[in-house]
């Protein structure tokens, strides 16, 4: 028997990432954990307004998404600790410029470069609909086929009601071959 937990969002775990944008002239960093896929070539990023970070993407109009591993975990939490009004976060990550100009982690193993196509406002949320315009990924993170292979890149993931960071796992099975062999009893 189920028990009703109320009106929970219970999608978790999402991956961890950082966004990078430019506010004021100088780089920012934030830590995202409300990230959605809305198509093959675009994802959403959802920001509480009052973060900072807001200001640079919607000035820019362009974000970059930083995949989180473990290695740039610590510096991932601290930039989601802290406030870019308060705080100049622009050192906390090694970075270069990506081909559309937003600022890429270095240490960051997949990186996505978007652009913001639309902003879905809630009362308390900018919902950024953010183009997918460059992908980089670390070429010892690949498959055979130049494709990201998950069981070699092993993400951070956000766990909310309880505030916890999580570790991807292996592979459990290929898509489409467990639903081949179901058969349905009578």
């Amino acid at each position: 028997m189920k028990k009703n937990i109320g009106q929970t969002l219970a999608l978790y775990p999402t991956p961890a990432v950082v966004v990078g944008t430019e506010v004021n002239g100088k780089v920012n960093w934030l830590l995202v954990a409300h990230v959605g896929i809305i198509g093959h070539d675009r994802i959403m990023l959802s920001m509480h307004k009052a973060h900072y970070s807001n200001q640079g993407v919607k000035t820019t109009g362009k974000v970059s998404v930083n995949m989180v591993d473990v290695d740039m975990l610590e510096r991932a939490d601290y930039v989601g600790c802290v406030s870019g009004a308060k705080t100049d976060k622009s050192k906390v990550f090694a970075w270069h410029p990506g081909e559309a100009g937003t600022p890429v982690i270095d240490a960051s193993p997949l990186v996505m470069e978007c652009e913001v196509v639309d902003n879905y406002e809630t009362d308390t949320f900018d919902n950024f609909i953010c183009k997918i315009t460059n992908t980089y990924a670390e070429e010892d993170i690949l498959n055979d086929k130049g494709k990201p292979d998950y069981s070699r890149l092993k993400l951070v993931l956000f766990e909310m009601p309880n505030y916890t960071y999580l570790r991807t796992g292996g592979e459990i099975a290929k898509c489409t071959k467990l639903g081949k062999t179901f058969r349905l009893q009578n």
